[in-house]
């Protein structure tokens, strides 16, 4: 059983099915990615999560039972869409919004203080929020979101509009609430975050769960029989020695050394290259190619896309 699950999820929306018999099993303390293209269910599904609209099918557990009301106020949640007050002073609003959260006002400034000095906008505390700009804004969303220190966090599309720098910062800190025992769950199309940040996956299209698993699982699945090779020595007695072995599919030098990207025949045994290989010249590296989350996701998608 999983610290958090949805189980055979179903929401329809008029003519539009929006997810269709989707389930996610989220591990304790891991950082879960919930992966897709635009549209493709992920925001539905937060939504559901957060109680904030109710599957036609399919339930949501914590610890084994039922999200309540009541479970929300241990969970924090930053939507997509931002909704902080334009005309109210940041400090203020933020204060009022961690009163929200349980927190006294008190204990809610002293938190506040040392985050925003932190992220470096403590002089920010008295200007209005359209004073800021958007990345601003999203920091002291962001702030507010874990300030009441949830055990879950569920992020939609966290990293949309923050430059490089920003986007960092931010990921460091879900490193470390990780570290800290927090359960995250992030909705993204942003394949190096996943790559960075995650431990376990799924990835929702048109409605319907294509892939789930832990992410060093799923790479190793998607993996095709395909090695990086560096190599000193004879490249043409390399290339005759395993013609019947290999299909080249990259060839080039780099300061003097063979760099080729090889695919293997399926009946031939990487023990079997390397014998030859050996009797070619120097082996450098030898490295099998696993692929990145983006290459998966455009596989998959445009597989079933085909359909």
């Amino acid at each position: 059983m999983g610290y958090f699950e949805a189980n055979n999820i179903v929401k329809q929306f008029s003519n539009h099915l929006a997810l269709n018999d989707v389930s996610m099993n989220v591990p304790k303390g891991s950082i879960y990615g919930l992966l897709g293209p635009n549209g493709a269910g992920k925001t539905t599904l937060i939504r559901i999560i957060n109680l904030i609209t109710a599957p036609d099918e399919g339930t949501v557990t914590l610890k084994g039972k039922r999200i309540t009301q009541e479970d929300l106020k241990r969970i924090g949640y930053l939507p997509e869409e931002r909704g902080l007050y334009k005309k109210m002073k940041v400090g203020e609003q933020a204060i009022y919004l961690a009163q929200l959260k349980g927190l006294s006002k008190h204990e809610a400034t002293k938190r506040l203080n040392e985050w925003f000095k932190r992220f470096e906008i403590d002089g920010w505390w008295n200007k209005k929020v359209e004073e800021l700009s958007k990345g601003m804004q999203q920091k002291i969303q962001f702030i507010i979101t874990i300030l009441h220190e949830p055990k879950l966090l569920i992020f939609d599309e966290p990293f949309t509009g923050f430059d490089p720098i920003n986007a960092n910062l931010l990921k460091n800190e879900i490193l470390k609430l990780k570290k800290k025992g927090t359960t995250i769950i992030f909705s993204t199309h942003d394949m190096g975050s996943v790559e960075e940040l995650c431990d376990h996956i799924t990835l929702i299209n048109n409605a319907q769960k294509l892939i789930e698993g832990p992410i060093d699982k799923v790479r190793e699945k998607y993996a095709s029989n395909t090695y990086k090779l560096h190599f000193e020595g004879d490249v043409n007695l390399l290339t005759a020695s395993l013609s019947h072995s290999y299909k080249i599919i990259e060839n080039k030098k780099v300061n003097g050394q063979t760099h080729l990207t090889i695919e293997i025949m399926k009946d031939t045994s990487t023990n079997d290259v390397l014998t030859i290989l050996l009797g070619a010249g120097n082996i450098i590296s030898f490295n099998k190619v696993i692929p990145s989350m983006k290459d998966i996701f455009i596989k998959v998608v445009e597989e079933v896309n085909k359909k």
